[in-house]
């Protein structure tokens, strides 16, 4: 019976992968929107209903996705910045040209989860952590930095207030040696950086920065400059 329930088990998860990857290539042709769970399984031959009992719904299917995507950028991060050979800012820039990478290697997930949003679709709780792995790694970079004695605080960035503090204590307690100001150009860098990265992937840099290598690794300088890493 163990043996047996394994198998099941195993199918059952192979099958659920081959409908997220089915789903994928219908986010590639016919965008998010338009991801119809009738769709994926006339594709793979199987009565609609058999289909439900994996996924109950087009926004179940859509939230399964927005983990895998988040968590797959969030280990390229990761990766980065653990090959990385102990220079803070080499392992700064890793990181940005790994996200980066994903980001072009995979445009219709990155689109899913950094484009336009969905109608009527709602993301869960259950993708907040996922969608945290790579602010995590910045703030894990400069906690270490702040530690090493490689973080200053700049002289022109003021010390947050209000809404704005209120908002940095959640970083707080994630890096609790960086300063607050520092925190706070810790969230400008991070949307900074996807901010570039949909400018080229949705064609905003064309006849102006593309190829855009050079300016992106000029940027994560800069950026890595403006939170005071050194």
């Amino acid at each position: 019976m163990n043996a047996g329930r394994t198998a099941r088990e195993r199918a059952r998860a192979e099958l659920t992968e081959e409908i997220k990857n089915t789903a994928r290539e219908q986010l590639a042709t016919v965008g998010a929107e338009a991801l119809s769970l009738r769709a994926i399984s006339r594709e793979l031959g199987m009565v609609s209903s058999a289909l439900y009992r994996y996924f109950a719904s087009r926004d179940e299917l859509l939230t399964a996705l927005i983990i895998d995507a988040y968590n797959a950028l969030g280990a390229a991060a990761e990766a980065a910045a653990d090959s990385s050979e102990g220079d803070l800012i080499d392992e700064w820039l890793s990181v940005y040209a790994a996200v980066r990478g994903w980001a072009r290697t995979y445009p219709q997930e990155y689109a899913l989860i950094y484009g336009s949003p969905i109608s009527g679709y709602e993301a869960p709780q259950t993708t907040v952590a996922p969608a945290a792995r790579v602010p995590l790694v910045l703030l894990g970079l400069l906690q270490r930095a702040q530690t090493a004695g490689r973080l200053d605080t700049p002289a022109d960035a003021p010390h947050p207030t209000g809404v704005l503090a209120k908002q940095t204590e959640v970083l707080v307690a994630l890096a609790p040696d960086v300063p607050p100001a520092v925190l706070v150009r810790t969230v400008i860098v991070w949307t900074q950086l996807f901010g570039m990265i949909s400018f080229e992937l949705f064609g905003q840099l064309v006849g102006s920065m593309d190829p855009a290598d050079e300016f992106f690794e000029s940027a994560a300088r800069q950026l890595a400059a403006f939170v005071g890493l050194k």
